[in-house]
């Protein structure tokens, strides 16, 4: 594990640290660029269609849900039955689980194809996750930042730049309090996936 390196903030509006946990090296390059090859060509990809604020919305991203049986996810009036694990998805969340000690029993695949992808201000609040749920985020390919701010104040904002191989843990209350996202970007960038690792309850 690594210290956060966020930037961009309101030094006025310090950011909890306690609620992450990084190490920006989970997984090597090689690793790295391995994965992003078999998970872009093997994962049934769909762009979905949500509810944001009473309309529907195409995301601007493709994605897929993996996990265990029954194990359904809801979120923005869209509903994710799972696909089961791929041995290279079930070999990271064991990989993930030994180093952090948590458990986990699904995963979210977001592919972000260049930087008119994105995914807008939210929170993981879902009833299926529980309360203060701890979400394990693992980017390969193309860095983004990934944004936070307060719910309850959108004055300022931290930023954390998730490389290639980084693993971020979510914890604690920062999916009552924080929102996030990954904006947008006018530059000519590459392709990315991030894998966010949950558990869903009954």
């Amino acid at each position: 594990m690594e210290q956060l390196s966020l930037f961009g903030a309101n030094e006025s509006l310090r950011f909890p640290e306690e609620l992450l946990e990084f190490y920006p090296q989970f997984l090597d390059t090689k690793q790295c660029m391995d994965l992003l090859k078999v998970l872009i060509e093997e994962v049934p990809w769909r762009q979905q269609i949500i509810q944001m604020y009473g309309k529907p919305v195409v995301t601007p991203r493709l994605t897929a849900w993996y996990g265990d049986t029954n194990r359904t996810y809801r979120f923005s009036g869209t509903k994710f039955d799972p696909v089961p694990w791929t041995d290279s998805l079930l070999h990271l969340k064991k990989e993930i689980e030994t180093l952090t000690k948590l458990e986990f029993n699904s995963v979210l695949l977001n592919y972000y194809r260049d930087g008119n992808d994105s995914v807008a201000w939210h929170a993981d609040n879902e009833r299926e996750l529980g309360t203060r749920p701890h979400i394990a985020s693992l980017s390969i390919g193309q860095a983004r930042d990934f944004e936070f701010r307060r719910k309850a104040d959108h004055s300022g904002k931290y930023a954390l730049r998730l490389n290639n191989g980084s693993l971020l843990i979510m914890k604690g209350d920062l999916q009552h309090h924080w929102e996030h996202r990954i904006p947008k970007s006018k530059k000519d960038i590459a392709e990315r996936i991030n894998m966010t690792f949950r558990l869903i309850r009954e």
